[in-house]
């Protein structure tokens, strides 16, 4: 998922030739993300040539030149960053240039675009939002790990990683084309200190999630009895955060799916897969969304759901717009990714009186209309690291990889910036992480129990569609069902359309 971060969440998949492969995550989750893509638009040297500090050309002693594209986190931290690096065993003859490529995510996707349509050789490397990682494979415009990295690296990815991370660094044939940096994982922040004076206890959901009729009921409550201008901030706004993400949440905590049978149809065949958009799971909880907005008693709600828990506000709100407010002690709970629990858990912000636990569910676990659909579902969001094919620095590149996915590296970064290691047995090591650790356990949870959006090569299109058509329905512009009758028929006109 800041920035229009997908994180946007965020926002990730799984894409492999077997069924393990798309499953969803099944070990644990974790912690926190740094807000930061900002920064210049980076540009890139078309040259071949190795560059050292000197310039082009071989540096002294023969130092090779690494230019990356990274996070504004890696570029403020820079120093730091290095030297986790080169301690992880990335040889001190191998220089590194941080560049941005561009202040949102979809800065940094078109950036990529005309630099590999180009084929230039720099970047080297280059950071890749998870949700859009495999139009780029799909296109051949990332180097094949296969044959670069050393068979123990490929089989440490491959088995000991996320496996909804790798997926989104997978090709059709298995092929891995990245290596994950982090996971994201969103979670439900709250207000500790109001819900306890309400007379509530949130904390025993730390591990298990209530229903969201219970947590619309209790929280519609708890604002009444507070002095917060607003309840329950999340971002609705016609934007990728929405399509990837919330609205993602949503359908999939109610049992719907945009394309059947996800652990079949996530990820393709496009054009040859069921859109289901237009069924009673996804309707259901787009009118749940509708009564939070604006209220129980307004055209087009779910019956029994409290209403106006949201501010109309969120209609335009995206991450930061949502999260200001509950930074500022004046609202009551914000759906979020990990990197607000660093800014929110702070002391100089709601410190200890801010409580996290995983998103609600419609209707429970199991009980979903397709497999892994119902119970607590966050979007799974988070960015990869991929070679561009065109770089001269091939052999530096691999021992850049060999760097990051080493244990020291990733819990070095982790405590240093707040990204999530990525593999999930790192993560024992990450108790004593300032602010973080109170919250391992719901992130746990959160970590076990994602959804990918469906990363395809047509998904950008298809996701625009899906932000439109989900945000009319709950900002109340068209009813519930016109919304989702026009979203299939936009659906299935992207996938009769692709001609990959």
């Amino acid at each position: 998922m800041p920035q229009s971060r997908d994180n946007s969440g965020a926002a990730t998949s799984s894409h492999s030739d077997s069924i393990n492969r798309r499953r969803f995550v099944q070990a644990v989750g974790a912690t926190g993300v740094t807000v930061g893509l900002a920064g210049c638009s980076g540009g890139g040297s078309s040259s071949g040539s190795t560059t050292g500090e000197g310039g082009e050309g071989g540096g002294a002693g023969g130092a090779s030149k690494l230019q990356l594209t990274t996070h504004s986190e890696w570029r403020k931290n820079s120093e730091a960053i290095k030297q986790a690096l080169y301690d992880a065993g990335l040889s001190e003859d191998i220089q590194l240039e941080f560049i941005s490529a561009g202040s949102t995510t979809d800065e940094m996707q078109n950036q990529y675009s005309q630099w590999l349509s180009a084929e230039q050789a720099r970047p080297d490397l280059m950071i890749f939002d998870s949700g859009w990682t495999i139009p780029f494979i799909v296109r051949g415009q990332l180097l094949n790990l296969e044959d670069a990295l050393p068979s123990d690296l490929l089989d440490t990815v491959h088995n000991d990683y996320f496996q909804q991370s790798v997926g989104s660094a997978t090709g059709p044939d298995g092929d891995l084309f990245g290596v994950p940096l982090y996971p994201d994982f969103p979670t439900i922040q709250y207000r500790k200190d109001l819900v306890q004076d309400a007379g509530y206890d949130w904390e025993q959901y730390r591990t298990e999630a209530m229903s969201w009729k219970q947590f619309a009921s209790e929280l519609q409550d708890v604002y009444e009895q507070s002095d917060a201008d607003y309840g329950f901030n999340w971002q609705a706004a016609s934007e990728i955060q929405l399509s990837c993400c919330v609205f993602n949440e949503f359908l999939s905590s109610w049992g719907g799916a945009f394309f059947g049978n996800p652990e079949e149809n996530l990820y393709g065949p496009v054009g040859d897969r069921p859109v289901t958009v237009n069924e009673q799971p996804v309707k259901d909880s787009l009118r749940m969304a509708r009564s939070f907005v604006h209220g129980a008693d307004a055209d087009g709600t779910l019956d029994g759901f409290a209403g106006g828990i949201t501010s109309t506000e969120a209609g335009q709100w995206g991450l930061s717009p949502s999260m200001r407010p509950f930074t500022n002690g004046n609202a009551v709970a914000l759906r979020n990714w990990p990197y607000s629990i660093n800014i929110n858990g702070a002391e100089d912000a709601l410190g200890e009186d801010m409580g996290v636990m995983p998103i609600p569910y419609g209707v429970p676990e199991g009980e979903g209309q397709y497999p892994g659909t119902g119970g607590s579902v966050g979007a799974l969001g988070g960015w990869n690291f991929a070679v561009n094919p065109n770089s001269q620095q091939v052999d530096a590149a691999v021992e850049f990889l060999q760097a990051i996915s080493t244990e020291s590296f990733q819990l070095a970064n982790f405590k240093t910036v707040g990204h999530i290691p990525p593999v999930p047995s790192t993560l024992k090591q990450a108790s004593d992480v300032p602010i973080m650790s109170r919250y391992l356990e719901p992130l746990t949870y959160a970590g076990e129990h994602t959804m990918a959006r469906p990363a395809t090569p047509v998904w950008p299109q298809q996701g625009e569609a899906v932000a439109q058509e989900a945000h009319a329905a709950i900002m109340a512009k068209k009813p519930v069902g016109e919304a989702m009758s026009s979203l299939q028929s936009r659906l299935k006109s992207f996938e009769e359309s692709y001609s990959g």
